[in-house]
């Protein structure tokens, strides 16, 4: 199922600045949409073809009115505040930059119409009665339901896209494992990492892209939660150990050096459901996909 053109179709892009959403305004401008994007600060350089917004959208007076601006017919809400850490301090910032804004985006979405609304959901949300593993997990989770809930009641057009271990070129976290272990490696430093025993379906970013384009015409999914992932669970310390080798193989990486984090989801992509309700199956290989990040990093150190 190929999507339909977007050639002048009004597109919403939250979190237009973040990893994913900086990729998947590019895709949307390329396609002929008439993008617009939100975040908190506009970018100091952007494209001539973005038209850019900002403000927070836990507050529920800015939504309305980027959408009175906007008047948007597709929307894909990617602004989210991510840090999986189990931290106190995480609470109130997840549930405002998670659940508070995802259900002022479906509210007003409501009131006032659109074709299409892309969530975005996580690998961290639990399944079926787990408790949620940190702050970040029981806002996806709690949003993911409150999107249940806006289809069943209202009839929005909404999708949630559950993304599995997103990696590739641009993503600036230095948190995150893939970034920070090929910028050691560069470096020359060994990565400090956790045992590496965790399984993990890791997913390319522009495969990730592909499947919010897709999802703008899949009426089969509309409602439903669907898989973004390879379908393939891979270790982190395979990860490593295959950046190691890409990058510097003379280093030993610090297996153990942090401590395994408790509550870790392991969830494989149900790739076979997502294509028959979206029609998309991931390209990128993984070992491609590291390739084209570690090339990315070692350029931009060879900028300087």
């Amino acid at each position: 199922m190929a999507p339909a053109p977007l050639t002048g179709r009004t597109a919403l892009v939250t979190g237009a600045t973040g990893f994913i959403g900086s990729v998947l305004v590019r895709r949307l401008c390329e396609e002929g949409a008439v993008v617009y994007a939100v975040s908190r600060q506009p970018p100091p350089t952007a494209s001539p073809d973005v038209r850019w917004l900002s403000g927070h959208l836990d507050d529920l007076s800015t939504v309305q009115r980027v959408f009175d601006a906007v008047n948007p017919r597709l929307v894909f809400h990617l602004a989210s505040h991510v840090a999986g850490a189990r931290d106190l301090a995480l609470v109130m910032p997840t549930f405002h930059g998670n659940l508070a804004s995802t259900v002022n985006l479906l509210t007003v979405a409501t009131e006032r119409g659109c074709d299409r609304i892309v969530l975005t959901g996580s690998l961290e949300e639990p399944t079926e009665a787990a408790a949620p593993s940190s702050p970040y997990a029981a806002a996806k989770h709690a949003a993911s339901g409150y999107a249940r809930m806006f289809h069943a009641l209202f009839g929005i057009p909404v999708i949630m896209l559950r993304l599995f271990m997103v990696y590739g070129p641009g993503q600036a976290d230095s948190k995150k494992l893939i970034p920070s272990v090929i910028t050691a490696l560069l470096r020359g430093d060994p990565p400090r990492v956790s045992s590496g025993s965790r399984e993990i379906d890791w997913i390319y970013v522009e495969d990730v892209v592909a499947a919010m384009m897709a999802a703008v015409d899949a009426p089969a999914a509309v409602g439903s939660t669907v898989d973004v992932g390879s379908g393939a669970l891979v270790s982190i310390r395979s990860i490593v150990e295959h950046l190691t080798e890409l990058v510097n193989p003379r280093i030993q990486p610090l297996f153990g050096a942090l401590a395994d984090r408790p509550l870790e989801q392991v969830r494989v992509a149900d790739t076979a459901r997502t294509a028959s309700l979206i029609g998309w199956k991931p390209k990128v290989s993984l070992d491609e996909g590291l390739r084209r990040t570690v090339e990315w990093y070692a350029e931009r150190v060879r900028r300087g």
